[in-house]
């Protein structure tokens, strides 16, 4: 009787746990099947347009600032030197201070030339005489032509050796070859020089000129008659100059032209030599196409911009050119009045809806 009831409990505990688990099988199942359907009644989720922030795009006159470092040079600048070696006699340098054109400067010993030039006078003068009398016997047939042509060739020959004692004399005087400004001599009176040696320096500083190189991008926006404006290091005001001429090729080195302005102005702080930061404005344009920079989204081979159209956007290439910190210059690509978008760039695909929430102008 007892193992009657100990098979029936024993029946019935296996019955209930099969219902027990069936019932946390179906469970999961109908929930799973209920938010399907849940799904389904609600229908696919619809995603709204994009808000952005648009750019206007106008003509603008624009230009681009670049500072390149010059040298301030004076109108002319010579070192004087001797043409031939000798001991200087007499010598008149005052350091530093201005001096009319054809100054002598320096003379050297010509003590022997000049003997040498009064004998050729002396000379010459009897050889005069004696063509003289040649030519009146030539008059009478007294001689022949061939030798009054011979005491013709005389006189000429001591004449011209006159003069090229004359010109050896000259060269023994050093004078100013133009009015200008003396620098500092290297020699004293008595001193034995050569051609070799540098006696003292001679520069026009009433006129000065800047001499600066520019990038050969910009070559072509320099020319003869551009206005520049400089400062010199340590100096306190601008000063301007007009570009007198430019070099006819470009550094290979450097890929830089070297041009030369004239400075149009005076002033103290302006000295030759003197280290110049120049200020060009270059690559002007009044009819640029500028865009906020962040507006470019750089890739792989090109630059490109997203364009709106209406509630679309579009992909566009474009080509940049003159830049600063905020806004760049759109050269191709673009065109007046067309609205770019400049924010949520990330997020935009093709052909996805854009709508504009605020407008800007440059």
């Amino acid at each position: 009787m007892l193992l009657l009831d100990f098979k029936s409990l024993t029946r019935m505990w296996v019955v209930n746990l099969k219902r027990i688990v069936s019932c946390f099988l179906i469970i999961p199942a109908l929930i799973a099947c209920n938010a399907k359907k849940q799904a389904g009644a609600a229908g696919p989720r619809q995603q709204g347009p994009i808000l952005a922030d648009g750019f206007i795009v106008q003509p603008q006159t624009v230009s681009e600032n670049v500072e390149v470092p010059g040298t301030l040079l004076p109108q002319e600048e010579t070192q004087i030197k001797a043409e031939i070696s000798g001991r200087v006699i007499k010598l008149d340098i005052p350091e530093g201070a201005m001096v009319p054109k054809g100054k002598l400067l320096v003379k050297l010993f010509d003590g022997d030339l000049q003997a040498q030039l009064k004998k050729l006078q002396v000379q010459l003068q009897i050889a005069i005489k004696s063509e003289e009398r040649q030519s009146e016997l030539l008059k009478i047939n007294g001689i022949s032509q061939q030798d009054y042509d011979l005491a013709t060739l005389d006189v000429e020959n001591l004449r011209a050796d006159i003069q090229a004692t004359q010109i050896a004399i000259d060269k023994t005087e050093i004078r100013a070859p133009y009015a200008g400004q003396l620098g500092l001599r290297n020699i004293s009176p008595g001193a034995y020089i050569s051609p070799a040696e540098t006696v003292t320096s001679i520069r026009q500083v009433d006129d000065l000129k800047l001499e600066f190189a520019v990038p050969e991008k910009y070559a072509k926006n320099v020319s003869k008659g551009y206005r520049v404006r400089f400062k010199v290091d340590g100096g306190m005001q601008l000063h301007n100059a007009s570009v007198i001429a430019t070099e006819n090729r470009v550094n290979e080195t450097t890929r830089t032209l070297r041009v030369r302005a004239r400075v149009t102005e005076s002033h103290p702080e302006l000295i030759p030599g003197a280290f110049a930061r120049v200020n060009l404005q270059l690559g002007r344009s009044d009819n640029a196409l500028m865009v906020p920079t962040q507006a470019v989204i750089p890739q792989a081979r090109n630059k490109e911009i997203i364009l709106y159209k209406g509630d679309s956007i579009q992909f566009r290439v474009v080509e940049t050119g003159i830049r600063d910190s905020a806004y760049v210059q759109i050269t191709s690509g673009l065109q007046a009045g067309d609205t770019v978008i400049i924010t949520g760039l990330m997020a935009i695909r093709p052909n996805a809806k854009v709508k504009i929430s605020k407008v800007h102008r440059y």
